[in-house]
This record gives structure tokens, C-alpha cells and sequence, in this order.
């Protein structure tokens, strides 16, 4: 670390154990207190380390550094998310003032023994002369989940219909949906226990795990779901205390109305009651279940007392009769009477009894410390019931037969003749009743028989109560909660309203509201068994998701999937044993993402867990299954289609991370082969939004099909453009999404043009998956650049003047010594060794001369008439990010930045999405191409592909061939025979004969007019002189090279005069590129050539040239 200038100081600064502290030395620089300074007359000395905050972040060190703290990790959004405390790599680089949006002091926050805040780090601080605001209620594991739990899972099917299932199914098939329902329900315990404890928790329960697990899409849609089914659960348990209610007043010949009205007259009552309890808040709801909680403890114990008492002769003529062994062997197996007498119907009906192991996930906003509460409390819950569950039907199977009269008249004599059925052997003669099917009590016909074997039955009846609005209040609260962070998180429309919370606990009261209205909904329907498997697809599906997250989360190992156990005595000698982490367990994992610190849970037992339940929603009710997977997909879609701007790290991104690297790799095994040839282009635009038609040419033949790589180079310093390119990367990708282009972003920062370009060749891509054609926009003022800069244009595209600069040009120019070194090279192959010819190219290909042909790229140049840079229009419009100096009309694939502005992403992303013949429909027009040399056939598959989408397909691909015409039929026939061979359905081929004529002589004039300011008439000079001139000016052409190239100057002069004749109606024109010999070509020639073929054409002119090796074939192999 540098040595820093101590200035002198007052004595009341000076301190901290004799050395200075960077804070102090800076706010001397301000003249003032810096952001760390210690406060006055606090010390470093140990015994004042709490009094100072630099001393307490840094243990007294002398730095800007900061040691490991909570805040600076709360609420990390994505990588490289700048956290409050921690200073940035430019502070700690820099003497100078530090910046303090950066540099902040961590908030004051509530700690816990193990320096955890209690109250998390995103509520804001109190603005001061404001009331402290109260702190929210909060629950432990005990209170706020396990007998939140058990009180859901004990609901109405407990007391009202457990007996009735054990009558019809028989004691070891009520033990087997017992245990079916436990497996189901305790593997997504032990999932929902994972995904908890992996990270913290906020509100929103089930919906926050799984959309946090596996984002927005599925996350949406089961939160939607989730909810609704909660708002139906409360119909479900409200209408199951409305029956014992209707029951106890039928009993009493004290009917309101009728039994079914009478249903739905209390139900409603009794649901709006619930009402007022949740919202009169969350501490009220808590006291409430604790209560219900004991009452139902009590009436289980007078439900086992009973069991136990001697039964008096009117329990006895309904049907109960003590523990007797050939009771719980009758009861033993199924005897399956009326509609729902069968396995699966009564499977849909008693598994929403356990569905209520997320009451507790449910309202995590709530809980003290989610991560052990969600976890310890969920599976305690799930034991305890299970165990509840399995006495209670034991224990009324072995006592209760399935019939009975209630009648005291049906005593018989043990014996006695014509008395069937089990109950004869007690003394009770319930034969007609049960022949007629006419019996009013017993297991099969009477609901409450467990009142009737308690000791006591209306503590049975204060159960049921306890029972049913105890889960009837779970459920409506655990609706709202979920609904409302759902609604928070904006994924779908119309339903924002209900996310506004109201007091401390940010209740939302307008989602109570919407769960009382639907839960009215239901209660009208006023039919228990109608009810219950009308939720039981939605949980299910609901608890598939579930473990689909833990599963998913954990096979994409999202970095740092895999966790290992931490070593007992892994810390420092000397060094005092931290306090462990509450719900971190003992869990060590190499690096961050998926590593839940509960560790009893498997990815392969999660996968059993949602395909079992998967299965069981379509054996319970296929249609209802049906109908909830049709809700999921149809929500799914409307989430994919919307592409909610929101980022939670899901394992979805990881999954698709982990496809793309594993695909990528897999592609670096398998050898190329032509049939799997795909153009995939490096497109020099620059800023994407300054060439909007390129982008668009490019992307519509690559979309769907190959790599489409948007390059840009920052010409300038190198600090400067590095902060350009952080700052407008997000920018430029954002108007490419938006624009709809499939197409990655990159950028380098260079000295020059060709440099830039030379890296972005060598480095772009990856593996197979690497650009093969350079694509960029025609130079239209390279008459007026600077000379350096036509060269760097010329030599991306071709080889460079022989004599244009010495190979040591560390600014990356253009071609050097290009052509005597490839001579030297190839002179070396052919007369040394192997190694020496190797050594020999390495080194050619060293040289800073590369250009696309070097490595193979096939390069395909675009130019329109109204030319393709817009800078200068986007500039007048949005973007002050590019200097108006920077000339439009080239083709720049650099953006200089003007001193001082800043680029904002959004304003990039938000630019004028101008509009661009690509984006039109083209009609019944044509796509000519001019295939006048073998490149090995791009020139034909890139108008070949454009013709393949929608808005070309109308369009006739015309194909023009040089030939002689003398042979124009053989000629034509054969190039007909190839292009079928090729399976390429082009629709015209035409033979062009006189394209060898001499053209018109206006126009060699105007050749000639063009290249006359380049031309260093050197005729009658000597040739030292004429090479003193050419080593000055080396873009210059002298009367030698334009004798040598004259023929194929004017075949350019003839073909432009043919591409006028047939294709100045055409939607595009394709034209092979032109190349020019090495060393005897200078790059103003090579322009003109470019610039009179090209000249005075309408429609846009694609000049391709590949790199002269197949890219079509008609072989099968």
C-alpha cells in the first residue's frame, strides 16, 4: 500500500493508537470530517474500539477497506450490485477523495447476539422529529408455524369424516391415505424446509419460494393459484362448522330455515366473524389460535378418555361399544357403500386435511427468523398430526360398528335367531336397518360418532369448532398474504389495487376483502364433499412445484451447488468460536447460490414428491386436473409473453446457463461439417441504434438460426472508454431486445479502428459458437477521411498496401509487410522444416496486418443509397452521448464520446426505433444475385435465407451468371443443374454474355474523374522518386497499378451499367466482392472500385465474399 503525506493535525485528530487514519487525512483534504472519522475523543485502543466507526470496520487498521459486515450483503440484486459501506475498487485505489455515494455508513439497525439485524436491512431509516414507528408483531417457530400448522391440518375432516372414511375404506387403507397424504406432504416439507433456508425470507409464503426458486413465470401462475385455493379452503372449513351446527340445531328440532340454508346462513355469518378477528390484526389472530389450539388438545383427550369408559346401553345402540378385537377386525377392511365408495374418492377427500403444512411458510413476513421456524416448525407439525390421525381411526375402528338403530328397542339375547351382523354378539340386533340401509348412527351413516364416544361430547363439539375456525382463520389469512406479494410484484394486470398494506404489519386488508367474497362464493354451495376436491388439484399442484424448485435448484448447481459438511473445530487457534448462525446448521458451501443449511432433504426424493403428485391429481379427478394445469399454462404464458422486468435469480436462469454451457462444450467435440453450416455474423455497428438498417438486415437471417454479434469499438483513452463501455453496454443491449434482434452486444476499447477490429476477430464468441463473417456498412465519405483512416477500413476488409507502414506499428494499421511475409512464409514451408514453417506463419499472423480473410471470416459489405448511420438523426432527438463532430457517413464501428456526458441505459434502450426497409413487407419484388465468382457459395445462402422469412418470401430470387454467348445454354443449364443439386428454389437463372464489353465512355470517365485526386502521376519520374513518393503517401496509385488493374477497373465501370439495366426495381442486390492482389492494390483504389460498382443503385447492395470454402453441399455425408 502507498505511502500516504501526513499533514499536521490538531492533537484531538491525532489520535487512534499514533496512526492516522485515511478518513482523517481526507477530511483534513476537505476541511472537514470525512465519511469514517472517528468521533471525538474515540480511540483505536481496544478499549475504545466501539466509540469510533472506522475502528469498528477496520479493527484499527490503516485503510479505506472495510472488514465483512451483514449490510453489505442485504438485498444483493445481481453481480457487481454496489453495496451500502463497502467502497468501490476506485476508492481503494485512489488517495483522493473518496466517493461517498459509494463510501456510506451502514445504517443504525437492532442486532442480535449473532450480529444478524433483527429487523431486515431494507426498511428505511426514521426520519428524524418522526415518532419511532412500532415494531411489527413477530412469531417464533412454536406460535407462528407448528401450531399453525396443526391446526390447519386438524380441519373438519378430522372430526367429521375420518370415521366415516375408516367405515368405508377399513382401518388399513385409512392408514395407507393416511400415509400416502404424510409421504406427499412431509417430502415437501422437507423441500419447502430447503428452499427456506436458502437465503432470506420475506413475505409471501409459498408464492415467494417458488417464483424466488424458479421465477416469475411459474412462480405467477401457482401464486394465483395458491391463493384462490386458500380463499376455498375457508368455504371448506366454514361449511364444515356450519354442518355441526346445523346437526346440533336438527337435533334440538331448531332449523332456521332448512338444513341446506341453514348451512349457508351460518356459514356466512361465522365467515364474516373470522373477518373481524384477521382484521383486527395479527396479534388478535395469534391469541385466537392459541385458544382453539387447547380446546381441540382438550376434546382429544376426552375423545381417548371415552374410548376407555364402559359404554352405556344408548351409546351401545349407536353403534359403540369399547375396544373389542372382532370390532377392529370387521373394521379392519373396506366395505365401500354409495357414490364415493371407492379408494381415490376418499383419498380426494381426506387429503386436504393435510394440506396444511404451508400455513406457517404462508405468513413469513410474520415470523421472528424464517429460516428455522419455516423448517422446524413445518415437520413437527406434520409428525404430531400424522400420529393424531393414525390413533384416532385405530382407536374408532376398533370400538364403533359400521351400523346402528339408536334405538333401545333393538336389545336382543346374545343368540338370539335371525340376527345378523357383528352387533349380535353384544346384545344388539341392528339387521333391518342395516338391510334397508336405513341405520341412522355407526361408523358408515352418523358424522359424529367422536362426540358420541367421548366422555364428554360437547368438548367434541367445542373441537370441531376449535378445529374448523381454527383452519377457516389460517386459510384467510394465508390468501391475503400470499395474494399480496403477488400483487406487489406487478406480473400481471388489474390486480395492483390489492397489494396495499395497512398498519405495522402492512395488513392487506383489500385482499381480506376479495378472499371474504370468494370464500361467500363457496359457502353457498353449502356441500362439504363438493368442496374438498375442488382444492385438492390446486394444492397438489402447489406441492408439485414445490419440490420441482428444490429439485431443479439443486441439479443446477447455482453456483456452488454442491455442500459439504463444515469441520467441527474450524477456526483459529486463539481466535474465539463465533456464534453459529441460527438455521445455518453445519453446512459449508464453496461458493454462493444453492446451499440450504437444512441438509435433510433429496433432489431425487423432491422429483418423486411432484411426480407423485402430479399422479395423484389426475387419479383424484382428471377433468379438475386438467382444468388446473390448463390455468397454469395459460398464466405461464401470459408471464412469457409479458416479460415482467423483474430478476430474482432463479434457478431457471441457472438451468439455462447450465444447458447453454453444456451445449456449447458439447459443440467443441463434434468435427464441422458443411451441412451444419450457419452464417454467423460479427456485425461492426457500432452503436446498434447508429445502424439501424445493418442490424436489421443481419438479424433477419440470423434470427432463429445462427450467432449474430453487434461489435463496437471505443476509439480513445482507455480510462474513458472503459467507463463509456460500462455505462452504455446495458443501454445498447436493452434497444436490441427491444427492437426484437436476437443478437449479443460486445465492445473493445482501442487505439484505432483496425486494432479494434483485430480484436474483436481474434477474441468474439466462443468454442463453435465464433463469428465466421465479418458485416459492416459501406465507407461513403472515404474521399474525404483522413488517409490513416482509409487504409484501416480497406485493410478490414482486404490485404493492405505492401508498403504502408513497418511491421512494428504498435497502433495496429494497416497491412504491413503482409505479402513479402506470406511469400517468405510459404518460401520457407516449401524449402525448410515443419517447424520452421509453423514459426514462420505464427509470425505472419502476429503482425498487427490481420484482416477478416486471415482468419477465415467471409466478409459481407452493406450499402444503401440514404446510407446506414443515423447518429446524427438519433442525436437531434435523445442520445447526447456521441459527439455531432463524428462524422455520419462512415462506416465508424467506434462512437467517440463527448468530454463530460454521461450515457444512461435507459435513454439508450428508449432511443427512436427508426424504421428500415427490413422491417417492411417487400411485395412481389426481387432478390437478384449477381454470383459472379465461386466463394464457395455464401454469396448465394445469405439471400437464399432472407428469402425464407415472412416478409421476403413474396419475392423472386433471380440468379446472374457471367458466360460467353456462344454457350449461354450449356452454361445455363449447368449452373441450373448445380442450384437444384443444392436444393436452393430459385426461380430465374440468367447468363450475363456481354459483361466483358467495354463500358460507355461517360462513365470510364467518371471512373477516371473519381480516382484522379488519388493518382500520383508519377509517368515520367524515375524510380527512386516515384518510391520516395509512395513511401510518403502510400493510399496513393500510380500510373503503373492503374495500367495493371485497368481491366478489372472496368469490368467494375460495366458491371454497375448491367446492375442498372436488370435490377433497378429490385428489393435487394447481391453481388459478389471484389478483391484486390496483394501489394497492388492501394486502398483509394480499391474504394473506387467498390464506389462505381455500388453507385446510383436504389435498392440495398450486399457485396459478399467468403472465404472461398464451402458452405453449400448436395452430399448426404
Amino acid at each position: 500500500m502507498a505511502e500516504l503525506p501526513v499533514p499536521e493535525l490538531p492533537p484531538t485528530l491525532s489520535r487512534c493508537s499514533g496512526r492516522f487514519t485515511i478518513s482523517t487525512l481526507l477530511g483534513m483534504e476537505e476541511g472537514g470530517r470525512g465519511p469514517y472519522a472517528p468521533a471525538e475523543g474515540a480511540g483505536c485502543d481496544g478499549t475504545h474500539l466501539s466509540g469510533s466507526t472506522l475502528c469498528t470496520r477496520t479493527f484499527g487498521y490503516n485503510t479505506v477497506d472495510v472488514v465483512p459486515a451483514y449490510e453489505h450483503y442485504a438485498n444483493s440484486n445481481g453481480v457487481g450490485d454496489g453495496r451500502r459501506g463497502r467502497p468501490s475498487l476506485a476508492d481503494l485505489h485512489s488517495i483522493l477523495k473518496p466517493d461517498t455515494g459509494h463510501l456510506r455508513p451502514p445504517l443504525s439497525e437492532p442486532q442480535r447476539s449473532n450480529g444478524v439485524p433483527e429487523a431486515g436491512p431494507e426498511e428505511a431509516p426514521e426520519e428524524p422529529g418522526r415518532a419511532p414507528t412500532p415494531e411489527p408483531v413477530r412469531f417464533g417457530w412454536v406460535k407462528g408455524v407448528m401450531i399453525r400448522c396443526m391446526l390447519n391440518i386438524w380441519g373438519v375432516i378430522l372430526y367429521l369424516r375420518l370415521p366415516w372414511i375408516t367405515a368405508q375404506a377399513g382401518i388399513a387403507l385409512t392408514w395407507l391415505i393416511i400415509l400416502m397424504s404424510v409421504t406427499v406432504t412431509t417430502i415437501t416439507g422437507l423441500s419447502i424446509s430447503a428452499i427456506s433456508t436458502n437465503g432470506k425470507v420475506k413475505s409471501g409464503g409459498t408464492y415467494f419460494l417458488i417464483s424466488r426458486s424458479l421465477g416469475p413465470e411459474l412462480g405467477g401462475s401457482i401464486g394465483l393459484i395458491f391463493a384462490f385455493a386458500n380463499a376455498v379452503a375457508v368455504a371448506m372449513h366454514t361449511v364444515g362448522f356450519a354442518e355441526t351446527v346445523r346437526d346440533l340445531l336438527q337435533e334440538h328440532n331448531s332449523l332456521i330455515v332448512d338444513p341446506t340454508n341453514d348451512i349457508r346462513i351460518i356459514g356466512v355469518v361465522t365467515v364474516t366473524v373470522l373477518l373481524g378477528i384477521s382484521l383486527a390484526g395479527m396479534e388478535w389472530e395469534a391469541k385466537a389460535q392459541i385458544l382453539f389450539f387447547l380446546v381441540i388438545l382438550v376434546s382429544f383427550i376426552n375423545y381417548l378418555v371415552g374410548t376407555v369408559i364402559p359404554a352405556t346401553a344408548e351409546k351401545q345402540a349407536k353403534g359403540f361399544f369399547s375396544y373389542r378385537a372382532e370390532i377392529f377386525a370387521q373394521n379392519f377392511v373396506p366395505n365401500w357403500r354409495g357414490p364415493e365408495g371407492s379408494f381415490f374418492s376418499l383419498f380426494s377427500i381426506f387429503f386436504p386435511s393435510a394440506t396444511g403444512i404451508l400455513a406457517g411458510a404462508n405468513i413469513s413476513g410474520d415470523l421472528k427468523d424464517p429460516a428455522v421456524a419455516i423448517p422446524k416448525g413445518t415437520l413437527m407439525a406434520i409428525f404430531w398430526t400424522t400420529v393424531s390421525y393414525l390413533v384416532l381411526s385405530a382407536t374408532i375402528g376398533a370400538c364403533v360398528v359400521r351400523d346402528a338403530s339408536g334405538s333401545l328397542n333393538d336389545s336382543v339375547v346374545v343368540g338370539s335367531p335371525g340376527c345378523e351382523g357383528l352387533a349380535c354378539g353384544f346384545g344388539w340386533n341392528f339387521t333391518a336397518c342395516a338391510q334397508h340401509q336405513s341405520c341412522r348412527y355407526g361408523l358408515s351413516n352418523y358424522y359424529q360418532s367422536m362426540s358420541m364416544v367421548s366422555g364428554f361430547g360437547p368438548l367434541i363439539t367445542a373441537g370441531i369448532f376449535g378445529a374448523t375456525l381454527s383452519s377457516a382463520l389460517a386459510c384467510l389469512v394465508s390468501a391475503p398474504k400470499v395474494f399480496q406479494c403477488l400483487c406487489k410484484d406487478q406480473l400481471y394486470p388489474l390486480i395492483g389495487f390489492f397489494g396495499k398494506g395497512y398498519g405495522r404489519n402492512s395488513e392487506p386488508i383489500r385482499g381480506y376483502m376479495l378472499t371474504y367474497v370468494i370464500a361467500v362464493g363457496f359457502i353457498l354451495i353449502a356441500e362439504l364433499n363438493a368442496i374438498a376436491p375442488i382444492i385438492s388439484n390446486f394444492f397438489l399442484c402447489s406441492y408439485a412445484l414445490i419440490n420441482f424448485s428444490c429439485f431443479h435448484a439443486s441439479i443446477t448447481n447455482s453456483p456452488g451447488g454442491l455442500c459439504r459438511a463444515a469441520p467441527r473445530r474450524a477456526v483459529w487457534r486463539g481466535a474465539p468460536r463465533p456464534a453459529p448462525r441460527p438455521g445455518s446448521g453445519r453446512c459449508l458451501c464453496l461458493r454462493a447460490g444453492w446451499r440450504p443449511s437444512f441438509r435433510y432433504y433429496s433432489k431425487w426424493a423432491a422429483l418423486f414428491g411432484a411426480a407423485v403428485s402430479v399422479v395423484i391429481m389426475f387419479l383424484l379427478t382428471w377433468w379438475a386436473a386438467l382444468i388446473a394445469f390448463g390455468i397454469v399454462i395459460f398464466l405461464l404464458g401470459y408471464v412469457l409473453y409479458k416479460k415482467p422486468d423483474v430478476n430474482w435469480g432463479s434457478s431457471m436462469q441457472a438451468s439455462s446457463y447450465n444447458m447453454a454451457l453444456n451445449y456449447s462444450v458439447g459443440l467443441s467435440e463434434v468435427e464441422e461439417h458443411i451441412k451444419n453450416y450457419r452464417p454467423q455474423c460479427l456485425v461492426l455497428t457500432g452503436p446498434p441504434s447508429f445502424r439501424p438498417a445493418l442490424v436489421d438486415f443481419v438479424g433477419t437471417f440470423t434470427k432463429n438460426l445462427s450467432l449474430m454479434l453487434c461489435g463496437n469499438v471505443l476509439i480513445g483513452p482507455q480510462k474513458q472508454k472503459m467507463l463509456e463501455s460500462r455505462l452504455t453496454a446495458d443501454g445498447h443491449i436493452k434497444w436490441l431486445m427491444k427492437r426484437k434482434i436476437k443478437a449479443f452486444y460486445t465492445d473493445v476499447v482501442a487505439e484505432d479502428l483496425r486494432s479494434g477490429v483485430q480484436m474483436l476477430i481474434q477474441a468474439a464468441g466462443l468454442g463453435k459458437m465464433r463469428p465466421n463473417i465479418l458485416a459492416l456498412g459501406y465507407k461513403r465519405n472515404w474521399r474525404t477521411v483522413s488517409p490513416q483512416s482509409l487504409e484501416d477500413y480497406v485493410g478490414i476488409l482486404q490485404y493492405g498496401h505492401a508498403a504502408s507502414s513497418t511491421p512494428g506499428d504498435a497502433g495496429g494499421g494497416p497491412m504491413t509487410e503482409c505479402g513479402d511475409t506470406v511469400a517468405t512464409c510459404a518460401a520457407s514451408g516449401q524449402a525448410g522444416s515443419a517447424t520452421q514453417h509453423e514459426l514462420a506463419t505464427v509470425k505472419c499472423l502476429l503482425l498487427p496486418s490481420s484482416d477478416a480473410f486471415d482468419f477465415k471470416y467471409g466478409v459481407c459489405l452493406m450499402r444503401m443509397k440514404e446510407g446506414l448511420n443515423v447518429s446524427r438523426v438519433m442525436q437531434a432527438h435523445v442520445n447526447p452521448t456521441f459527439e455531432a463532430a463524428e462524422h455520419p457517413e462512415g462506416n465508424g464501428t467506434g462512437g467517440r464520446a463527448a468530454p463530460g456526458t454521461a450515457a444512461d441505459p435507459a435513454a439508450l434502450a428508449g432511443e427512436q426505433q427508426a424504421s428500415t426497409i427490413f422491417q417492411n413487407e417487400q411485395g412481389k419484388k426481387t432478390i437478384d444475385i449477381y454470383w459472379l465468382f465461386d466463394d464457395g457459395g455464401l454469396t448465394l445462402l445469405i439471400p437464399y435465407l432472407l428469402g425464407r422469412k415472412k416478409r421476403w418470401a413474396k419475392c423472386k430470387i433471380r440468379v446472374f451468371v457471367g458466360g460467353q454467348i456462344n454457350r449461354m445454354d450449356e452454361e445455363r443449364k449447368a449452373i441450373v443443374s448445380l442450384l437444384s443439386k443444392f436444393r436452393l428454389d430459385f426461380h430465374e437463372v440468367h447468363i450475363l454474355p456481354d459483361i466483358n464489353q467495354k463500358p460507355q465512355p461517360e462513365h470510364i470517365r467518371r471512373f477516371e474523374d473519381l480516382i484522379a485526386p488519388f493518382r500520383l502521376n508519377d509517368g515520367f519520374k524515375d524510380e527512386a522518386t516515384v518510391n520516395e513518393m509512395r513511401q510518403g503517401c502510400p493510399w496513393k496509385i500510380s500510373d503503373e497499378e492503374v495500367n495493371k488493374n485497368r481491366a478489372k477497373s472496368l469490368r467494375q465501370v460495366r458491371l454497375n451499367e448491367i446492375l442498372l439495366d436488370y435490377s433497378r426495381d429490385a428489393a435487394l442486390i447481391a453481388i459478389t466482392l471484389p478483391i484486390g492482389r496483394k501489394g497492388r492494390c492501394p486502398s483509394s483504389l480499391y474504394m473506387a472500385w467498390l464506389e462505381t460498382l455500388s453507385q446510383d443503385l436504389r435498392p440495398p447492395v450486399i457485396l459478399t465474399r467468403g472465404n472461398q470454402e464451402n458452405v453449400l453441399t448436395f452430399y448426404c455425408q
